[in-house]
């Protein structure tokens, strides 16, 4: 089944692509999360994939792969830490990489079912610290997460972004790579760049 959310005022599909920056200002914990997002370039620096029913996610962090439940409307990331493995971040947008694509109805609904199912069938898998090695299905970091499984349904999300001053980042796939690269993105008038 294909659900729809509202967070921040923005509709989410299941399989749309929830953008954030990391920290928060104001707490202590979201101070440091803000300077582990300053390791990642761009402002976007993690994502999770909305699943549904409800607000319920799925995203890999510290924790591994895991399902959240984003507790209303309003992305509240102190109320949802404890679930997402003390992660403190704020909301940036919402990439929607099958939208404006043409799909038919029926060809939206199998994409997204197959974007949901690649997610949940990888929960408890642990977190990829090797960056340079997106194509593994034995752990994953965030951006990997939705990378593998758009790929599912023939979409490449690796747009090739890389850092210049370091060979072979170009294999990364970065958070903002998905923002960057998808042509249907909303971007919260919440949002603050780092």
């Amino acid at each position: 089944m294909i659900h729809t959310y509202e967070l921040e005022g923005l509709v989410l599909h299941t399989g749309d692509i929830i953008c954030t920056m990391n920290g928060k200002p104001d707490i202590l914990p979201g101070e440091f999360w803000r300077l582990v997002g300053r390791l990642v370039p761009g402002d976007v620096d993690h994502v999770a994939i909305y699943i549904g029913p409800e607000g319920r996610c799925a995203e890999a962090g510290a924790s591994g792969v895991i399902t959240f439940d984003i507790p209303g409307p309003i992305w509240d990331t102190e109320t949802m830490a404890r679930q997402r493995g003390m992660l403190f971040d704020t909301f940036y947008g919402i990439a929607a990489p099958l939208e404006g694509i043409g799909l038919s109805a029926d060809e939206d609904f199998h994409m997204r079912k197959t974007i949901a199912e690649y997610c949940l069938q990888n929960l408890g898998k642990p977190y990829n610290l090797n960056f340079l090695n997106p194509e593994t299905e034995q752990a994953f970091y965030c951006s990997q997460l939705a990378y593998k499984a758009y790929e599912q349904v023939g979409i490449n999300l690796n747009t090739g972004l890389a850092m210049e001053q370091l060979p072979g980042t170009n294999q990364i796939i970065y958070p903002q790579e998905i923002w960057d690269g998808c042509a249907h993105r909303i971007r919260s008038s919440l949002a603050l760049p780092k």
